[in-house]
């Protein structure tokens, strides 16, 4: 095998050893801070380009082991159930409405599972203990993410539903009915100090 290919599989093997012995987060900025040590210390032994592809595996394996053991036909239920929270971007935010003319953030993402066939809970708190736990570099679409609010302290006060994510930085997009109403919002600002947790309601 050629001397290039070992030697990088080698870097690549041991930096992402040490970062899933740890936890989630820090598993992440680990994995990171290894992929920028193995580029600057192959500048005279090794063609970038290389290890540049083994990095981007490392990434879209990462992608891809988040919607492992998912059938086809759940993949595209979460397609639906994103295009169903589409369809009613701009709609107002009403406190404790269900839908589907207003909604507040939990009666959005009840109401939507629910035209799958999925009855959670229309209260945020109670959907927090539904489903099953998902770390924040592990999301796929249709998650449900969880937040305090300015009115609820320390305790989940606001939900919304997953678009898309970058588990490699641990960053998502969500839909959620906000005082703004139903709309899409990156994870960042205001919501990374309130962020709680995340809710997996389709795992098969």
């Amino acid at each position: 095998m050629n001397f290039k290919y070992i030697v990088a599989s080698t870097l690549i093997f041991l930096g992402l050893s040490t970062a899933f012995a740890q936890t989630p987060s820090r598993a992440q900025m680990a994995r990171q801070k290894a992929h920028k040590e193995q580029l600057a210390n192959v500048k005279n032994r090794l063609d970038k380009s290389i290890l540049n592809d083994f990095i981007s595996t490392d990434i879209q394996n990462r992608e891809s082991r988040a919607y492992a053991g998912l059938s086809a036909e759940s993949m595209e239920m979460l397609d639906d159930i994103l295009k169903e929270g589409a369809k009613h971007l701009g709609k107002r935010y009403v406190h404790g409405a269900k839908g589907p003319n207003q909604f507040d953030c939990s009666g959005f993402t009840s109401y939507v599972y629910k035209q799958f066939g999925y009855n959670i809970s229309p209260g945020s708190r109670m959907q927090y203990t539904q489903g099953v736990p998902v770390a924040r570099n592990d999301l796929r679409k249709g998650d449900l993410v969880f937040f305090t609010s300015r009115s609820s302290g320390k305790n989940v006060g606001h939900v919304g539903i997953v678009v898309s994510a970058d588990n490699e930085k641990g960053t998502f997009r969500f839909i959620h009915a906000s005082i703004r109403g139903v709309r899409y919002n990156d994870f960042e600002g205001y919501y990374v100090p309130r962020y709680v947790g995340a809710r997996r309601i389709i795992t098969k």
